[in-house]
C-alpha cells in the first residue's frame, strides 16, 4: 500500500487469521497497527482459523485481532456448528448500521430509536435483510458444553495435525508441501498427478474411510488433511496415508 500512487483510494486493510486452504495466519499485529495508525478500517477474515482463539498453544498467533474493526468467523467450520452458521462482529456496530441498513417505508418502524424493541435490528448489520436464527444451535452448544470443552476440541485438532506431520516425515512415499499450520496439513504423494489424486480421493469415499479431497498449492495438485473433529483417531490418519502406497 505504501507504493499506491493514490493512497486516498485505500479505505481498509484485510488480513486472514488462518486461510481455509493452508491455515496460514497473517501478521495481524503488524497489519492491524499499520491500519490503525493510518485510520484505515482493519478487517480480519477468521472464517476457519478464528476458532484458534480457543487454542492454548496457538491463540497468541491471533493476538493482533484486538486491532480489528470487524472480523468474521464461521462456527460451521471449526467450531462444530451446523452448516451456514457464521458471524460478522464489529468493534463499533453503529458504523456498520449507517452503511448497511436498508431503507424502505415498511422498514421505518425498525429504525425507531426511541423504542427499545426496535433499536437493535440484526438486518441492519449485514447486506441480507431476512435470515434464519443460525446462531442459536451454536449458542446452545456453548452453553451446554462450556468454553473449556471447546478449548480441548480445538487443541485436539492442532495436536493431531502435528502428529500427522511426524507420521508423514517417517514415510518414504509422501512428503510435506509446506509446514503445517493450525489444523491443516498439505502434503504430496511422490510421483502422482492430478488425476491420480482424484482417483484416490474417490476410492476413499467409496470405501467409506474418509472424505479427503485434493487441493492446489502454487499450481500443483496436492493432498490436504483438514482436522476438525476432536475424536478423529490417529489410526484413521495412518490408514489414509497407507492407502497412497498403491
Amino acid at each position: 500500500m505504501a507504493a499506491d500512487p493514490h493512497p486516498e483510494t485505500v479505505i481498509g486493510v484485510v488480513a486472514t487469521s488462518g486461510t481455509t486452504n493452508a491455515g496460514i495466519v497473517d501478521d495481524l499485529e503488524g497489519l492491524g497497527s499499520y491500519a490503525n495508525q493510518r485510520e484505515l478500517w482493519f478487517h480480519v477474515d477468521g472464517a476457519y482459523g478464528g476458532a484458534a482463539l480457543f487454542s492454548p498453544t496457538h491463540r497468541d498467533l491471533l493476538a493482533g485481532i484486538r486491532h480489528a474493526d470487524s472480523f468474521v468467523v464461521d462456527p460451521h467450520k471449526w467450531l462444530l456448528a451446523p452448516l451456514d452458521c457464521a458471524a460478522l462482529i464489529y468493534r463499533n456496530p453503529t458504523v456498520a448500521r449507517k452503511i448497511l441498513a436498508q431503507q424502505a417505508s415498511y422498514l421505518d418502524i425498525l429504525h425507531t430509536e426511541d423504542d427499545e424493541l426496535y433499536e437493535w435490528n440484526p438486518s441492519d448489520f449485514a447486506i441480507h435483510l431476512s435470515r434464519r436464527a443460525r446462531g442459536l444451535p451454536f449458542w446452545f452448544s456453548l452453553v451446554t458444553n462450556g468454553t473449556t470443552n471447546y478449548e480441548t476440541a480445538i487443541q485436539s485438532a492442532i495436536d493431531l495435525a502435528q502428529r500427522t506431520v511426524a507420521l508423514i516425515e517417517s514415510m518414504d512415499h509422501v512428503e510435506m508441501v509446506r509446514p503445517s499450520s493450525l489444523s491443516i496439513v498439505l502434503f504430496r504423494r511422490k510421483g502422482w498427478d492430478a488425476e491420480r489424486y482424484t482417483q484416490w480421493s474417490q476410492q476413499l469415499l467409496r470405501d467409506q474411510v474418509a472424505f479427503v479431497t485434493p487441493t492446489k498449492w502454487e499450481g500443483e495438485t496436492v493432498a490436504r488433511l483438514a482436522f476438525l473433529h476432536p475424536d478423529t483417531p490417529d489410526e484413521m490418519v495412518h490408514q489414509i496415508l497407507e492407502s497412497m502406497r498403491d
